[in-house]
């Protein structure tokens, strides 16, 4: 596993291209085929080289609804994922947020940019 520091807009599972040579982190006599990112935060985020066998683990997982505390209603939910907040950048802290939740968010936020079309 390798540490990416400095600013990244993407979200965790992200899938990134391997660097020449590398090797899977948990099988290191496997090549590795994708480096999927993991943890991440305004300060960096972790990348994951990993072969096809460890690739696919990962994205089983993330097909799986992730339970616990929404960080933005504080309520426990069923169905986090990650988010950032469009006014804190893209490069911004990922928050991990319930349906309801990023709905909200999003239709404020296309209502926003709609209300710019009406300037036309």
């Amino acid at each position: 596993m390798s540490d990416v520091t400095g600013p990244i807009s993407s979200l965790p599972y992200s899938a990134h291209d391997t660097p020449q040579g590398a090797m899977c982190d948990e099988h290191p006599d496997r090549p590795a085929v994708v480096r999927i990112q993991g943890e991440t935060d305004s300060f960096g985020c972790e990348m994951h080289d990993c072969c096809q066998e460890c690739a696919d683990a990962i994205r089983a997982e993330r097909r799986t609804p992730q339970t616990g505390r929404c960080d933005w209603c504080k309520r426990d939910a069923p169905d986090l994922r990650a988010q950032r907040d469009y006014e804190e950048g893209m490069c911004g802290p990922v928050y991990q947020v319930c349906a309801p939740c990023r709905k909200r968010y999003d239709d404020a936020a296309r209502a926003e940019l709609d209300a710019y079309d009406d300037y036309d």
